[in-house]
């Protein structure tokens, strides 16, 4: 899923095939090793290897995620300091939730869209904007669906990323990811015909919403009840990410000088902070009998989600303030989003 899905679902761009699915892979196996590495160099609890193996391949996904927003505006000297830190800073979040916040490993780890989509923002900031007149900024029919191909498979595998880590792979963990996959794809369908003018619909309206569903119920999968409510859940986070794609591009990223290259904030931020009320409003509905220690168990789990967003912004914004200097050979705004600055292409040789 992290390595297929994920690697397909940013090769979107028409010239950055080679480097979107290469990369990906690089960070990802990277990322992992540096996950596993940091747990035995501070002597955190022993777990099973497959387990450590599995939240380590789980939390890797913050760093493909963030790695989304920079999208060929970085170089892999760059993408593998930023792979690095993230995993050292993400399991420092994690940590000091888990040790003074008293959250549970398992639900912390879950933090890791959160964390990506704010941490890659900050660092996005750091880099300068293409050229609105960038013929390589765009895609292609085949781009495209090599994109969605990326999307279908995190789809069908979202599942069980949401499961992985939960006791016995819960089942209802399981189904209340696929109901809310579901009702977010029907409803990205019907928000993209009605809001395009001729009523067709738009590949990066789907590509998005229909994951959104399975990213919001990330903190609840296991806890829902009911399948209705996974529904609705699902449709929410539809919409916020139709309707965040057009506030967010048309708004926000240009006043904070952001160009979110994938699409990162409204795909995987705006469901996850969605996720994250739903998380509390559940809480406060299963345990509204215990009244002090309702308050308390809400205000860690606040507490908990505005540390993650937090360190994630600063640590971030200090990382791409880093990553932009001279030093590691920042990329020319004129060679963003093409291959050939890093691939070879015999086909394209001179003297054949």
């Amino acid at each position: 899923m992290v390595i297929f899905g994920f690697g397909f679902f940013l090769a979107f761009l028409k010239r950055y095939e080679f480097s979107s699915t290469g990369f990906n892979l690089l960070i990802v196996v990277l990322g992992v090793q540096c996950s596993m590495l940091i747990d035995l160099i501070f002597h955190l609890p022993y777990k099973n290897v497959l387990d450590r193996v599995a939240e380590a391949t789980v939390s890797v996904t913050a760093v493909v995620i963030s790695a989304g927003t920079v999208l060929g505006k970085t170089n892999p000297v760059q993408l593998i300091l930023m792979t690095v830190v993230e995993m050292i800073v993400f399991r420092t979040s994690r940590w000091i939730n888990s040790t003074f916040l008293q959250v549970p490993g398992k639900i912390s780890v879950m933090h890791a869209p959160l964390f990506g989509a704010y941490f890659g923002l900050a660092i996005s900031s750091r880099f300068s904007e293409p050229s609105p007149r960038s013929e390589k900024n765009a895609s292609t029919p085949k781009s495209d669906l090599l994109s969605m191909l990326g999307t279908l498979f995190l789809w069908v595998f979202w599942p069980s990323f949401n499961s992985i880590l939960v006791a016995n792979h819960n089942e209802r963990a399981i189904c209340n990811t696929y109901f809310t996959l579901a009702a977010s794809t029907v409803t990205a369908f019907a928000l993209s015909a009605l809001t395009t003018k001729d009523g067709r619909f738009r590949m990066t309206h789907i590509r998005s919403a229909a994951l959104a569903g399975g990213v919001a119920v990330a903190y609840t999968a296991q806890s829902i009840k009911y399948p209705w409510i996974a529904m609705i859940l699902g449709q929410l986070a539809s919409v916020i990410t139709v309707l965040g794609s057009y506030c967010l591009q048309r708004c926000l990223n240009p006043a904070f000088k952001i160009h979110d290259a994938s699409g990162v904030h409204f795909t995987f931020g705006l469901p996850s902070v969605l996720g994250a009320f739903v998380q509390e409003v559940l809480f406060i509905v299963n345990n509204g009998t215990n009244s002090p220690r309702l308050v308390y168990a809400v205000v860690v789990h606040i507490a908990a989600f505005c540390l993650t967003i937090s360190v994630a912004l600063i640590v971030g914004f200090i990382t791409g303030s880093i990553l932009s200097l001279k030093l590691f050979k920042t990329i020319p705004v004129s060679k963003y989003f093409d291959d050939q600055f890093y691939w070879e292409f015999p086909h394209l040789a001179v003297g054949f």
